[in-house]
């Protein structure tokens, strides 16, 4: 087996690269879907074969353990047999860090809230808003400039986490499959993992692995948070403070983290209540500083997270280059 198939370090930076150039090839997936669409269908597929709420609680849980270890498992298998049959192949390692780029998000990550961004810039609140409902899942329609601008900077930190550290660390650690796998179980937190009646016991297994999976990756995005800010960019120290302060503060075991080392970062305060399907929750601030912030805020946030970005590709090309070095 070839050496870029046995040592998934060697591709992970060049994935990295890959989407932070490219991004998604939007033409790509007229004629092919993106893997994280097809996992999503076979999620709501398993949803409605076998969410029931009729049966017990406990039925319910272990149908939606079923689920996501049979969604997990498959992703896996496919990522195997993919980098077995690519592993000979003369550019074998070219297209393994090709497939690895499409499951990393920091291309269109950046696109998305830029977008918010510049719609605030452009033409005010209402165009944020309809910008920033595209990338949150709150209610956006009450939201002022300030509300929507930590909307746009709290999806980007948590994000960051889910979309950039999470998949390069599972790639680092098991390659293509394991990269896949993390996937899966995130897109199926995202679909199934939700506190509403019909989702509670069903997506119980859903959340939790998820919450699991992203244990290590979270607090590891807001440390490359602060280190971002410390170039220059941002508040290093009170990053750090306020992320091992509040960053438990959060009604998600994980999210706290990158969020916190973000309001802390830009002295801002994040989080706060929000709107979610109508219902007001009273949700705890992440205290980086003074509520107000806005566009500039945005963008100030955008060049943490790039630099952030290269923090983890240099960590993961240095620890490439010891390995094959070796």
């Amino acid at each position: 087996m070839s050496v870029w198939a046995d040592t998934p370090l060697l591709v992970v930076p060049l994935a990295m690269l890959a989407d932070a150039a490219i991004g998604d090839p939007r033409w790509f997936y007229r004629y092919v879907p993106h893997p994280v669409a097809v996992a999503g269908k076979v999620i709501s597929g398993l949803d409605n074969m076998l969410n029931r709420p009729s049966i017990p609680a406990i039925a319910g849980r272990l149908a939606g353990l079923l689920a996501v270890c049979a969604v997990g498992a498959l992703a896996w298998l496919i990522g195997a047999l993919i980098v077995v049959w690519a592993a000979p192949l003369p550019y074998g390692w070219a297209l393994i860090a090709l497939l690895m780029s499409l499951f990393i998000a920091q291309n269109s990550l950046y696109r998305h809230v830029a977008d918010v961004a510049n719609a605030l810039r452009d033409e005010g609140p209402d165009s944020g808003r309809s910008a920033v409902a595209r990338i949150v899942g709150r209610d956006p329609d009450n939201l002022d400039e300030a509300g929507v601008s930590r909307a746009a900077i709290e999806s980007t930190a948590e994000n960051f986490c889910d979309g950039v550290v999470a998949p390069v660390m599972f790639a680092v650690l098991f390659g293509l499959p394991g990269m896949m796998l993390y996937k899966a179980v995130n897109t199926a937190d995202s679909m199934i993992g939700h506190l509403n009646d019909e989702y509670r016991d069903f997506g119980w297994a859903a959340a939790r692995l998820d919450d699991v999976l992203n244990y290590i990756p979270a607090r590891f995005a807001g440390l490359l948070i602060a280190a971002a800010a410390g170039l220059g960019t941002g508040a290093p120290k009170s990053a750090l403070v306020t992320m091992f302060r509040d960053g438990r503060k959060h009604r998600s075991v994980n999210a706290g983290y990158p969020e916190a080392a973000m309001a802390g970062a830009l002295q801002v305060a994040l989080g706060g209540p929000r709107t979610y399907g109508g219902d007001g929750l009273d949700e705890p601030w992440l205290d980086g500083g003074p509520v107000d912030c806005g566009e500039r805020t945005i963008r100030r946030g955008l060049r943490i997270y790039i630099v952030a970005c290269a923090l983890l590709a240099g960590v993961t090309g240095a620890a490439a280059v010891l390995e094959f070095g070796g």
